[in-house]
């Protein structure tokens, strides 16, 4: 008979509650009956420690914290820059609170790196301000990531690729991921955040959720970058509506960058229908419609509520298409940063760290790692 475990109840319901489960969902999770489940968080009954672990697994906690008299308490390990009409959002969800330490904790191995390697600090890092003039910070942005005239000719999709490249070359970790850890079955949620930004002077870092529509992913990119110009850090989500101070700014920032004010008021024609504007500018700025309508709502030409129906809706085509997950290998790269996996495995190569180390950092499976190494590089 398997030994039972004597666990805290109360800490049942509430690492349950914490992962946004229901108890059907746990239940058949477990492969146990409604009932008894509810009898353990009732305390009328005790899991057997075979299932106490089941479900410390399936709820995404410690196993050890089942047994703690009372939760533990919990915050976002970054400053909460969101804002919902005003007001600050409910509690981060575990998906994001999961996301941002991943995030964290390749930070601090990188850092470490850069310490061993003797690097220096990156110059623009936090070089301006929020009082800032906005032009002069795009300017920066522009010569840091290496923005030249050629990008004119590029296709919408090799901008974005030249934009990432440029940053994770300037030294900035560029991570994008649509689920948490990798796991397929936690999907980020979009409506909760669309990004956050770690500045440091060695190790900058930008996340973006890539649940976002792709259109939408190149604007909270360039507002994570104008975060880590100005030194600040903090989880985004995007909104203009009742903003902080410095969220306002990266997104003016992102727009400025993206869409220059004066060039787009210059060929934005109020005879036409509103979205009769956007693919011609998005052709001409090398953006996505999308970008445009949010160029434009902030400039004052459309409502919130037109470009808010707008985005939803191309968020749902997006949705809608589906499609697989794509590459192995490409996935752990976009999740992970070139620049973090090329140092990875550059020590694992060399014998600093082992191949189990690597993989587990990287979240790729060690055997794969050589193979990972041999795509990076080609």
């Amino acid at each position: 008979m398997s030994q039972t475990a004597y666990i805290n109840s109360a800490i049942l319901s509430w690492s349950r509650q914490r992962a946004g489960l229901s108890q059907e969902q746990v239940a058949k999770g477990l492969m146990v009956k409604l009932e008894k489940l509810k009898e353990w968080e009732d305390g009328q009954s005790l899991p057997s420690f075979n299932q106490a672990q089941k479900w410390a697994a399936l709820v995404h906690v410690p196993f050890g914290y089942l047994f703690l008299s009372t939760p533990p308490p919990e915050q976002l390990p970054l400053p909460d820059l969101r804002t919902v009409g005003g007001v600050f959002p409910d509690k981060p969800s575990l998906n994001l609170m999961d996301t941002v330490r991943d995030v964290l904790r390749k930070q601090d191995w990188y850092l470490e790196y850069l310490q061993d390697h003797e690097r220096s600090a990156l110059s623009f890092v936090g070089s301006f301000s929020i009082r800032s003039p906005i032009k002069e910070v795009v300017a920066d942005i522009r010569r840091v990531l290496g923005v030249t005239s050629s990008f004119a000719r590029m296709s919408y999709e090799d901008y974005v690729r030249a934009l990432v490249s440029g940053a994770e070359e300037a030294g900035i970790l560029v991570m994008r991921s649509g689920v948490a850890l990798g796991n397929t079955h936690r999907k980020l949620d979009v409506s909760e955040f669309r990004g956050f930004a770690v500045s440091h002077p060695m190790a900058p870092v930008v996340f973006i959720n890539s649940a976002d529509a792709p259109t939408a992913r190149l604007f909270t990119l360039m507002h994570e970058l104008a975060h880590i110009w100005i030194g600040s850090t903090g989880v985004s989500d995007g909104s203009s509506q009742g903003a902080r101070q410095e969220e306002a700014f990266c997104n003016a920032v992102a727009g400025e960058f993206l869409a220059p004010e004066d060039d787009f008021r210059a060929h934005w024609n109020s005879a036409l229908h509103w979205e009769e504007n956007l693919a011609p500018l998005a052709g001409r700025f090398r953006v996505s419609t999308l970008v445009i309508a949010r160029r434009a709502r902030d400039l004052g030409h459309i409502s919130s509520e037109q470009y808010g129906a707008y985005y939803r809706r191309v968020l749902q085509e997006y949705r809608d298409k589906g499609g697989s997950g794509g590459d192995y290998y490409r996935v752990a790269a976009i999740r992970n940063s070139t620049r973090l996996s090329k140092a990875v495995l550059a020590e694992a190569q060399s014998g600093r760290i082992l191949l189990r180390d690597a993989g587990k950092l990287l979240g790729v499976q060690p055997a794969k790692l050589k193979t990972y190494g041999m795509k990076l590089s080609a």
